[in-house]
């Protein structure tokens, strides 16, 4: 893997792609239980982020990460904004002195999401992004070097979102709902699973055609 983030518009724009063809479905979900509006605020980043594609593939990975992070932190606003800004900030952090490759990412992305659950005071099983990002860490950690890592963490990731259904919020506008926001799934869970999967598909695209 080049250290260049030579790819990442390629990613940017499959995580947009998937956002835009599932809005609908993640709608209805925030609008059940949330307020609404984390479609249009992902989207909104998203726009940010394609604008500066030429820019971020010319950045090492570390300046690429933190790049995105202050975007995305300052075009989303809200909740999403600070954790996903928290998620790429300390992913850039944890590659100070280092090349992102398939031995480094998974550690560099433990770090990042140790981060969010430190900003947003939050655990696994709380109804949030974490139920996904948390078990796609774990999971990363286990088997990055093992057969079949990209389809495992795919489905690692729809699991995660699929748990947050029978799950009673704490956090968020969500948690003032209480026992009425079991069975739906969190939309923003089903949103990280939606841009995992999306990196997924694109980067195994990369992988068997390497352009």
């Amino acid at each position: 893997m080049s250290n260049k983030a030579t790819i990442l518009p390629k990613l940017i724009l499959a995580v947009e792609k998937s956002i835009a063809s599932n809005a609908e479905e993640l709608t209805e979900l925030d609008q059940a239980i949330g307020d609404g509006d984390h479609v249009s605020n992902l989207q909104r980043g998203l726009q940010a982020l394609t604008a500066q594609g030429d820019a971020l593939s010319q950045l090492d990975w570390q300046a690429a990460l933190q790049k995105l992070g202050m975007t995305v932190m300052s075009s989303i606003g809200g909740a999403s904004g600070s954790l996903y800004g928290t998620l790429f900030l300390a992913m850039s952090k944890g590659l100070q002195d280092k090349e992102l490759n398939p031995a480094s990412f998974p550690e560099v992305f433990w770090k990042g999401v140790e981060a969010v659950k430190q900003r947003g005071k939050a655990e696994k099983g709380e109804k949030t992004m974490l139920d996904v990002l948390i078990p796609v860490a774990e999971a990363l950690l286990q088997q990055a070097n093992k057969p079949g890592v990209l389809e495992h963490i795919a489905q690692t990731a729809k699991t995660g979102a699929e748990s947050t259904r029978d799950m009673i919020a704490t956090k968020g506008r969500a948690s003032y709902l209480g026992e009425r926001s079991r069975g739906h799934i969190d939309a923003g869970a089903k949103s990280s699973q939606l841009m995992i999967c999306a990196i997924i598909d694109k980067l195994a695209d990369s992988l068997a055609s390497p352009s």
